[in-house]
């Protein structure tokens, strides 16, 4: 009996979707598209960089305009589509959208807080079924819902997960870990492995550039940088075994890097390049993270946003201490990263790079013996 199951990645990518993309990025195609629905939001999470409260209506794109750019977009070559917000479920007309983009043959994704799904949404998948279900697990309890996000909403979300799991969906778990949930983050695991589904948490919250009026490195609501290192080894303990943790540990570099050079190198990742983010309003950017102007689709049509997408991501360079530093495979930061936490692409952050230095400090402090007991 063959093996269905995809050929990944070391990334967990699969390698169809790798292939492609370093496809498109020779041609130029914009492989991979993400349409932020809505700025909206039923909940009020306070590290969102996007949820505006007061987010005009009559600003956002209309379910024609959208079904058009992603017509025009995979006539560009587009494949890949995910469909976000906000909470995209708020739109009354999410259900259309979704449809004809779909019709199109996209591979479509969904992020979701999921305390929205209605009987008529889960008919539609089920004709129209998504690649996957990316649904934020916001804590383990409604308490910690109504303290992160201001809706207790714990046991609607979790039944709703359970809805989609039970109706064959490929349905993952997203957790943004902050100092109101961090508490949460053994039962939020626990809960995935229950029901078998994959979580992914991250304590690195991005300063929410694009709504707090470009205040760069200015995110409230998030750890400093060493209780973010601190619980985001809490995070990986939830999956790892020790062993593994303490292989981690051990083939970490020894000594500290100086990070020097003199250049830095064009950013690694696909944003701009094989992939870009379309705003509620319809401006594409890189990525989310961008609190630039970006390019008016509604404007330039398509291919002339596209175009200068392209364009501005070309130019645009990492710092050099970040282009010389043997962690970079292992530290979060980014184009995007460095921008919102700096203001600009080329200054390096620090505070990823402490959280970074810190997170491998402390996994190798505390499973260095266990090391060493695996190697003896």
């Amino acid at each position: 009996m063959s093996n269905s199951q995809p050929k990944i990645t070391p990334q967990g990518e699969p390698l169809i979707s790798a292939y492609l993309h370093n496809r498109a990025k020779t041609r130029g195609v914009p492989l991979a598209g993400n349409f932020e629905l809505t700025a909206r939001c039923n909940f009020n999470c306070k590290m969102c960089y996007v949820h505006q409260q007061h987010c005009p209506v009559e600003k956002e794109l209309s379910a024609d305009q959208w079904i058009a750019i992603g017509r025009a977009a995979r006539e560009r070559g587009m494949l890949f589509l995910l469909l976000t917000g906000g909470e995209p479920f708020l739109r009354p007309d999410f259900a259309e959208i979704y449809t004809e983009l779909r019709k199109l043959g996209l591979l479509i994704s969904i992020n979701t807080n999921a305390s929205l799904l209605t009987d008529e949404l889960l008919e539609v998948f089920k004709q129209y079924p998504p690649v996957r279900i990316n649904i934020s697990l916001y804590g383990g309890c409604n308490e910690t819902y109504r303290s992160l996000c201001g809706n207790a909403a714990y046991d609607l979300v979790t039944r709703n997960i359970l809805r989609l799991k039970d109706a064959g969906f490929d349905v993952k778990i997203n957790c943004s870990v902050t100092p109101y949930n961090v508490s949460d983050v053994p039962a939020i695991y626990a809960f995935g492995k229950e029901h078998g589904l994959p979580v992914q948490a991250m304590t690195y919250m991005y300063p929410p550039v694009r709504i707090n009026d470009c205040n760069y490195g200015d995110a409230p609501a998030r750890f400093s940088a060493e209780d973010a290192a601190k619980y985001q080894l809490l995070c990986r303990e939830q999956y790892l075994t020790p062993e593994q943790l303490a292989a981690s540990a051990s083939a970490l570099p020894e000594g500290e890097n100086e990070c020097v050079g003199e250049l830095g190198e064009p950013i690694r990742c696909r944003a701009g390049r094989t992939a870009f983010w379309l705003t509620w309003d319809g401006r594409m950017l890189p990525c989310g993270m961008f609190p630039n102007d970006g390019h008016s689709v509604v404007e330039a049509g398509f291919d002339a946003a596209w175009e200068g997408t392209r364009r501005d991501t070309a130019v645009l360079r990492m710092p050099p201490e970040c282009t010389n530093c043997e962690k970079k495979n292992r530290c979060v930061a980014c184009a995007a990263a460095c921008l919102a936490e700096t203001g600009s692409t080329e200054i390096k952050p620090e505070y990823i790079c402490r959280m970074t230095h810190l997170l491998e400090h402390l996994t190798a402090t505390k499973y260095c013996e266990v090391a060493h007991e695996t190697e003896s």
